[in-house]
């Protein structure tokens, strides 16, 4: 018989606890499976094998985008892996073919790769959920709970579960340190540029201090050099199949500010500042109204973010260029991180984040202490009770709790009023004579204490 299959996290909680790539919170994927009978509601379910892992499916269409090449290029690429190890969770004793439950309550904790181990794929901390438009690229984790049934009946019961990257918070020092980068054009002129960080998130400030300077030992060939304009832009890279045969880009700019000079090259150098927001994704329709997302996709600020798959690379830069006369033109293009949260956002998650660690350094990977299974077999006493039946006379019927009984009375003695209304003057009576001996007491306790 069909089993129904649940996977429910912690109380008044996710399944996934402590933040994926920040190895201090030890991130893991903690919850319980429930299998119950679906049919005849307490009829019994065969079980000889449970077990649950974490799934990743990553796929690829670079030409999804284009509604000509969409249907002329190669098909969707897709790949699926076990991220961590699937845990055992029951096996019927050996010599019988399964078990006759009532119900199944199985607690596991499934704990995500950190980074710590070397560059093996199964210690490789996992990429982000992520979907970019026309499901160009996406990245996908689910639950896989298979239940076996007898020898030939194994079934898969699949539950999203999106998982978000914590390493790349613009709050962390690695990314408040300043990085600077030259280039040269015609040995005439050099172009410096300087980030005071180099991690965004969405409608963060992006800074950068931009700087010409002339060759000292051309000095007088560089003055002649007219500075037109210097502008600077945000490009998105996306590398499909970066680890393939044949890997391909594609660069799209998210946002661009350009700034009109027209002076001639200093002889100490031109400086300037110049500055733009990160672009964020409009998350509302035109009514305002947040629309429900995927179940398996966290809903960002931003289009995509730094990440690295196996089917898929997005990179990020910062490209500063200079257009001038009598002198090549100078572009720069320099590396920084997206964050899909803001500096806001980021500063809001540092507290929680040092309080998971706290939490997690009292837990052990190789023991982490899961409460005791609760498997309730057909022929246990009193196993009715726990789907809420009895068995009274030979028939199983549905025990009601106290709530139902105390409501069920209140509803019949309302009953009673309606259909009977000479007991409804009767009560009325009694609660009027109530009342007024209750005024009486009061009075002459008034009077007493006077």
């Amino acid at each position: 018989m069909t089993a129904f299959v649940r996977v429910s996290g912690p109380p008044n909680s996710n399944y996934l606890v402590g933040y994926p790539g920040i190895s201090a919170t030890l991130p893991r994927i903690e919850g319980k499976v429930e299998i119950r009978p679906i049919i005849g509601v307490s009829a019994p379910v065969s079980v000889s094998l449970v077990t649950i892992s974490l799934q990743r499916r990553e796929t690829i269409h670079p030409s999804a985008d284009s509604v000509t090449k969409k249907h002329l290029a190669a098909p969707r690429k897709e790949i699926a892996d076990i991220v961590g190890k699937e845990m055992l969770l029951f096996r019927c004793p050996p010599g019988r073919e399964a078990e006759s439950i009532l119900a199944m309550d199985l607690p596991f904790v499934i704990f995500i790769p950190y980074g710590r181990g070397g560059e093996e794929i199964a210690r490789r901390v996992p990429p982000a959920s992520l979907q970019l438009e026309k499901r160009t690229a996406e990245t996908f984790y689910e639950l896989v709970v298979t239940v076996q049934q007898g020898h030939s009946e194994q079934k898969k019961y699949a539950f999203p579960v999106p998982i978000s990257r914590y390493d790349t918070l613009s709050t962390f020092g690695m990314y408040n340190r300043p990085e600077s980068a030259e280039r040269v054009s015609d040995h005439l002129i050099t172009l410096g540029i300087s980030l005071p960080r180099w991690s965004y998130g969405p409608l963060d400030p992006v800074s950068v201090y931009i700087k010409l300077s002339p060759n000292p030992s051309y000095l007088q060939k560089a003055k002649k050099v007219t500075i037109q304009k210097i502008s600077v832009g945000i490009e998105e890279e996306i590398t499909y199949n970066h680890e393939g045969d044949e890997p391909s880009k594609k660069i799209k700019v998210l946002a661009k500010h350009t700034q009109a000079v027209g002076v001639r090259m200093p002889e100490a150098g031109y400086f300037t500042n110049l500055g733009l927001v990160f672009p964020a994704r409009e998350l509302r329709d035109q009514e305002g109204v947040l629309p429900r997302g995927r179940s398996g996709f966290p809903m960002y600020a931003v289009s995509g973010f730094t990440t690295t798959a196996t089917l898929y690379k997005i990179e990020y830069y910062l490209s500063v260029k200079a257009q001038m006369s009598a002198a090549k033109d100078i572009t720069l293009r320099q590396p920084i991180v997206v964050c899909p949260f803001d500096h806001a956002g980021c500063k809001e998650e540092m507290e929680a984040i040092e309080q998971a660690a706290k939490d997690a350094a009292h837990i052990s990977p190789d023991n982490p202490m899961l409460p005791a299974a609760l498997i309730v077999k057909a022929n246990d006493p009193g196993g009715l009770r726990m789907l809420g039946m009895a068995n009274v006379g030979g028939v199983r019927k549905v025990l009601s709790t106290k709530s139902e009984t105390r409501a069920h009375e209140s509803n019949n003695r309302q009953n009673d009023l309606i259909l009977n209304p000479k007991l409804a003057t009767h009560n009325i009576r009694q609660q009027t004579a109530h009342n007024t001996r209750q005024q009486q007491q009061q009075q002459q306790q008034q009077h007493s204490s006077t």
